[in-house]
């Protein structure tokens, strides 16, 4: 497994994180036999939030590991908070109770990285700032993180934290690609011109903040897959012929182009099957070169200038 530094390399970290939201559900055992594939493979960093499963994947996961100090001790936990019945709230009463209901059904005593889950526009960064102070002072929480925010949001936060943003999680795959599309088409009148999210990835390579892509193998918005796709037949063209050549899965490629970047973005992958992880940390193991970097990226249907 690759690690990479997160932040200012305040935490070294896999590449490849497991995201634990479709474990709600899933039988205990099985839940441990993942987290021990994980393990195996090199991953000790766990993705979760309060609303997985209204709460029950963090309580399913802690119950699959057998959560003690000792244990506790082998991970590297990531949740988040701010998403309430329908609405956003970062106020302090929230996050706060937000963090302790996390605590309690992960059965640990602190919180790694604590991610704000998507704006909030009614956010007062007084508010957060206080309630971030009481978590660090208290020890439940050592970083802090955000969710899908432009370079704006983050910049009136930290205007007010006497913490540091250490991540930025959003959405990002070879089907969705709207953070690297403007770089591309500067200064033109196409669609890909329009800039969406103010600049967020050089924003974030400027600011030490890890990028953490969540759905690599998606497009849309949580539409499907675009692996054996009847709908991106160039694409897994593409993509299988680049990993028969490197002897790996097609999942493996989808990563292995993220990881290319150099803005050494961390990929949280949210399988829940043993195998498909196994095939999935290939990743880090295929070096891509910028021709087949591009040659992906184009077969996706994205056109450079």
């Amino acid at each position: 497994m690759r690690y990479i530094d997160i932040g200012n390399g305040e935490i070294h970290a896999p590449a490849i994180a497991l995201g634990c939201m479709r474990i709600a559900e899933m039988p205990v055992n099985e839940v441990a036999a993942l987290v021990d594939t994980a393990l195996e493979a090199g991953i000790n960093f766990f993705d979760h939030a309060d609303i997985y499963g209204a709460g029950k994947c963090e309580e399913v996961f802690a119950e699959a590991v057998d959560m003690k100090p000792s244990i506790r001790e082998k991970f590297i936990i990531q949740t988040k908070c701010g998403i309430s019945n329908g609405f956003y709230d970062f106020s302090k009463e929230h996050i706060l109770a937000a963090v302790d209901g996390s605590l309690k059904r992960l059965r640990t005593d602190y919180i790694d990285i604590l991610l704000l889950h998507r704006p909030d526009t009614l956010m007062e960064p007084e508010e957060v700032a206080e309630a971030f102070d009481i978590l660090y002072r208290s020890g439940k929480v050592k970083y802090f993180g955000v969710s899908n925010q432009h370079p704006m949001q983050i910049e009136l936060l930290s205007k007010y934290l006497n913490q540091g943003i250490l991540v930025n999680q959003l959405q990002f795959s070879i089907a969705h690609t709207g953070m690297i599309d403007f770089g591309f088409n500067v200064n033109m009148k196409n669609e890909p011109s329009i800039n969406r999210d103010g600049n967020i990835l050089e924003y974030c390579r400027l600011k030490n903040i890890t990028i953490q892509a969540w759905s690599p193998f998606q497009y849309g918005f949580f539409e499907g897959t675009f692996l054996d796709n009847d709908k991106f037949p160039e694409l897994n063209q593409k993509i299988n012929e680049i990993a028969e050549k490197n002897g790996v899965a097609n999942t493996a490629i989808a990563v292995a182009w993220i990881l290319r970047h150099p803005a050494k973005i961390q990929t949280i992958v949210g399988t829940t099957n043993s195998k498909r992880l196994k095939d999935i940390c290939q990743a880090p193991e295929v070096e891509l070169t910028r021709q087949e970097w591009y040659e992906i990226y184009k077969a996706a249907g994205n056109k450079l200038p």
